[in-house]
C-alpha cells in the first residue's frame, strides 16, 4: 500500500510541477537549470564510446537538454521536465532559451523514475520545430531515439525522416528513447526572466542576443563537443 500511495504521489508531483514552477521561479533557479544542464551534457560526452555518435555530433542544428525530467505511472503515466536549448548560428552556438516537456500515457504500467533528456535537432526542420511555441513529438516533429556509440554504424539510419534525436539517461544508463506523444513548449516566461527582458525565441536562437554570462560554460561545452566533432576524428 506504502508503494501505491508513493506512486501516486510522484504522478500528481508531475502534475502540480508546471504551475509550481510559474510560481516561484527566480534568475537563479534558472541559472541552476543551466549549470545542471551543463553537468548533465559533460557526464554523458566523457563516456566516449557510449555517447552520441560522431557524425550526429558534426550534423547537430540545435541541442536541448532536460536535467531531471521526471517519469512516473499507476495505469495512467505522466512525465514532466524543464530544460534548455541552443542552436548552431553563424558565428557560433546561440545564447539558451528554456523548454517545458510534458507527455502522458495510459495502458498496464507502474513506476516511477527521474532521468536526463538530451534532444538534438539534426537538420533545417528540427530548427523550424524549436522555433514554434509548442509541438508534438511523433506528430508534427518526426522524431526517433538516437543511436549510441561514439562510431555507431546505426547512426546512418536517421538522415532520411528524424528531424529530432532523443536520449535519456537513467542510472548511468545513456540511450535512445521514443518521445512520441510527448509536447515540447517554449517557456517564454523563464526565457524573459533569465534575460532581464522579453526577446523572441527565433531572434535568440538565430544568435542576434548575446550569450549572458552565467550560460556562457554551457554554451562552451555544446562548442567543445559539437563543433569540434569534425577535429576530433
Amino acid at each position: 500500500m506504502k508503494k501505491i500511495l508513493a506512486l501516486i504521489s510522484l504522478i500528481c508531483l508531475c502534475l502540480i510541477l508546471p504551475s509550481a514552477a510559474l510560481a516561484g521561479t527566480t534568475r537563479d533557479n534558472l541559472q541552476e537549470r543551466v549549470d545542471a544542464a551543463k553537468v548533465v551534457l559533460d557526464e554523458i560526452m566523457a563516456a566516449e564510446d557510449n555517447s552520441i555518435p560522431m557524425n550526429i555530433l558534426e550534423r547537430a542544428t540545435c541541442v536541448g537538454v532536460v536535467p531531471g525530467l521526471k517519469k512516473g505511472a499507476f495505469v495512467w503515466g505522466g512525465e514532466y521536465g524543464q530544460g534548455v536549448v541552443t542552436c548552431r548560428t553563424g558565428h557560433g552556438w546561440s545564447a539558451p532559451v528554456f523548454i517545458r516537456i510534458a507527455g502522458g500515457s495510459w495502458g498496464a504500467q507502474i513506476g516511477g523514475q527521474s532521468i536526463d533528456l538530451v534532444l538534438v535537432a539534426v537538420n533545417e526542420r528540427g530548427f523550424q520545430d524549436l522555433l514554434q511555441s509548442k509541438f508534438k513529438i511523433g506528430a508534427g516533429a518526426a522524431a526517433v531515439a538516437g543511436p549510441v556509440g561514439r562510431n555507431s554504424e546505426a547512426a546512418t539510419d536517421w538522415k532520411l525522416s528524424a528531424e529530432l534525436l532523443s536520449y535519456s539517461r537513467s542510472k548511468g544508463l545513456f540511450a535512445g528513447i521514443n518521445l512520441d506523444g510527448t509536447s515540447v513548449r517554449q517557456n517564454a516566461e523563464d526565457t524573459e526572466i533569465y534575460f532581464g527582458q522579453a526577446h523572441s525565441f527565433e531572434t535568440i536562437l538565430k544568435g542576434d542576443v548575446a550569450v549572458p554570462q552565467g550560460a556562457v560554460p554551457f554554451v562552451s561545452d555544446v562548442a567543445h563537443y559539437f563543433v569540434e566533432a569534425k577535429h576530433r576524428q
